[in-house]
């Protein structure tokens, strides 16, 4: 087995190779963007995806602090702001709650974590962990799972209205924002996995790490996938 480092070309297409994992092919993501779903099923994808989304500005603000770069800081800070809204800004948080409410949630159900299952809490916690005791270019690399995130995002855009006329479109915002965000995103954390990431042992270990967030996704649609069915 060759141990000499790819090239920026070819350790770009390693790492996006990995899409072939990316939750996008999970059954029961499938169901949802096929149509297939009940009510309750995407109220159920809804309630516990939004753990996920509460816990992103944590894990960025861990990458955050445990970061000694000025300028990927000034950077990076964006990603809170994005979530966590600012100014007129609702923030990607906010945008999720009204689609809880779109497909018909409580509000303040939603924010209770009330539905939140177990294996969904215990892989969300372990991305924030990871985030937390990495050293800051890894858990950067553990991002890149956003090279996959627009195609997602347009695939609920363009179905989610004519499968599901019932939740209100006003409520797929959330999905419409981070089409842009994500692609914003990507290029700076690609950017610097593709430059701190040099020796074939450093780019072996990025496929890991962006293998274990790739994990991480697709844990949560089979602690849902078990939970609530696939049709």
């Amino acid at each position: 087995m060759s141990t000499a480092p790819w090239n920026r070309s070819e350790f770009e297409h390693e790492l996006r190779a990995k899409g072939r994992a990316y939750h996008i092919h999970h059954p029961f993501n499938a169901m949802l963007n096929s149509g297939r779903a009940r009510p309750e099923q995407i109220r159920g994808w809804v309630a516990n995806r939004f753990y996920y989304q509460i816990n992103i500005p944590v894990k960025d603000a861990a990458i955050l602090a445990n970061c000694d770069d000025r300028a990927v800081r000034r950077s990076w800070v964006q990603r809170i702001l994005d979530h966590d809204g600012h100014d007129d800004d609702p923030g990607g948080i906010e945008t999720w709650l009204r689609l809880a409410e779109a497909v018909g949630l409580r509000r303040e159900r939603v924010e209770g974590l009330m539905d939140v299952l177990p294996g969904v809490r215990f892989a969300v916690d372990a991305y924030v962990n990871f985030a937390r005791r990495a050293p800051w270019p890894e858990a950067v690399c553990a991002s890149l799972t956003e090279l996959f995130a627009p195609e997602i995002h347009k695939q609920r855009l363009a179905g989610w209205p004519e499968h599901y006329p019932w939740i209100d479109r006003s409520g797929l915002a959330y999905f419409q924002n981070r089409v842009s965000q994500a692609r914003r995103d990507v290029q700076f954390s690609l950017a610097t996995t593709l430059e701190r990431f040099k020796t074939r042992a450093e780019q072996d270990r990025a496929l890991l790490i962006l293998q274990f967030k790739l994990d991480v996704l697709w844990q949560m649609n089979d602690a849902m996938q078990q939970h609530y069915g696939v049709q």
